[in-house]
């Protein structure tokens, strides 16, 4: 099972970074991804990662507008887990937060961005940001 963590308040403009474990599945095997869902809307997709052992990229990475060049997904593969750092957070960044993966695939790429494509997921941890 995924496990998202490290959500919490923060205040606008400041810096948070979320990690994914994972107990059953070596997660360096597998895409992952970052996602958020605020109150009353849609899934987003934010980043994604390839697994270390994607032959065509390993460890690659994809970003959404969203949150390009204040976002970084990264693996620990040591400590079984994927990172997302983002800083200059607003508002609007307020969600809860989820990784997910889909078993079958290794590699990130912009349709690793829609919810549809992950079939295994964590519970989400609440990314507040108010001053």
């Amino acid at each position: 099972q995924l496990q998202a963590s490290g959500g919490g308040l923060v205040q606008p403009g400041g810096t948070l970074r979320l990690s994914c474990t994972a107990s059953e599945i070596s997660l360096n095997m597998y895409v992952i991804a970052w996602f958020r869902q605020a109150p009353g809307k849609e899934r987003e997709g934010l980043s994604c990662i390839s697994s270390s052992d994607f032959s065509g990229n390993p460890d690659g990475t994809y970003y959404a507008d969203s949150v390009k060049g204040r976002a970084t997904i990264s693996r620990d593969n040591a400590g079984n887990t994927v990172n997302l750092q983002m800083s200059s957070l607003q508002p609007e960044d307020t969600a809860v937060y989820y990784c997910a993966t889909n078993l079958g695939a290794a590699a990130c790429w912009y349709g690793a961005l829609s919810p549809n494509f992950h079939d295994y997921w964590g519970q989400g941890t609440q990314v507040t940001v108010s001053s």
